[in-house]
């Protein structure tokens, strides 16, 4: 090996000393990492942007952070714990959601959501399903719900009744 390989003991052969701090040492304070910093970010959100989708997901999931929502534990899914009844080719996926006093039945079909909170009650319902908008259905008095077309991917209920919020857990459809 060469002589000037020999004597190379780290990183401080190579800093340049700067006022008033010893060798090597950085600058805490130094005006310019700000910009570089100012700089960094710009060249980040022009070559490597959020995509609006993943944005919208973290907001949704900001959202469901409500301090005041009880979450409703899966109890009952067809596809686990139901017998298959024989020569039904596509048959619907029943779910049953329970939380403290509440219990969201829920049918998922080709044609949709079909539904019944109980005790019955009129409810406002959100299916959250990620980047995509909310559907927004209406529980009746007696605690009935539909909605036209059936989540795709993973989904959620977010439930208002009165001043009660109640949140299913996410499932995949």
């Amino acid at each position: 090996m060469s002589d000037r390989h020999d004597d190379f003991d780290g990183f401080d052969d190579f800093a340049e000393p700067r006022d008033g701090l010893p060798e090597g040492a950085f600058a805490d304070d130094d005006p310019d990492d700000g910009l570089l910093e100012e700089e960094l970010r710009q060249a980040a959100a022009i070559l490597d942007p959020v995509p609006a989708g993943l944005r919208q997901v973290a907001v949704d999931a900001f959202a469901l952070h409500d301090l005041d929502a009880r979450v409703a534990e899966l109890t009952f899914d067809s596809l686990v714990d139901a017998i298959p009844v024989r020569g039904e080719t596509d048959p619907p996926r029943m779910l049953t959601f329970r939380s403290d006093g509440v219990t969201v039945d829920v049918e998922v079909t080709a044609d949709g959501l079909i539904g019944q909170l109980l005790p019955p009650g009129p409810a406002g319902i959100e299916v959250l399903s990620g980047p995509r908008a909310h559907a927004r259905l209406t529980a009746d008095d007696m605690g009935r719900f539909t909605g036209e077309a059936p989540p795709a991917g993973p989904f959620a209920l977010r439930l208002r009744t009165g001043g009660e919020v109640v949140v299913t857990e996410w499932l995949r459809a």
